[in-house]
């Protein structure tokens, strides 16, 4: 099983595409809110380089946005 971690914002469009789609795959996720975490928006940026979100970690892979084939792949759903 794959270790997923989602950074994102309640108002984020993206952000509920890539949790709709983790939930319609069975992915279990931890999800971090970084519009009221400040420690983990710093830990986002220290890893992703990016204020945006979502940020989605996948084990060692990074994306940024909500990339469907990129994440697919990561999951190894492709």
């Amino acid at each position: 099983m794959k270790n997923v971690t989602i950074y994102s914002t309640p108002t984020c469009h993206f952000c509920h595409m890539a949790k709709d789609f983790f939930k319609a795959n069975n992915v279990s996720y931890t999800e971090y809110n970084v519009a009221s975490d400040l420690d983990k928006r710093k830990e986002m940026v220290d890893k992703s380089g990016q204020l945006g979100v979502p940020v989605i970690i996948i084990d060692n892979g990074i994306t940024v946005g909500f990339d469907k084939s990129k994440i697919s792949k990561l999951l190894g759903l492709a």
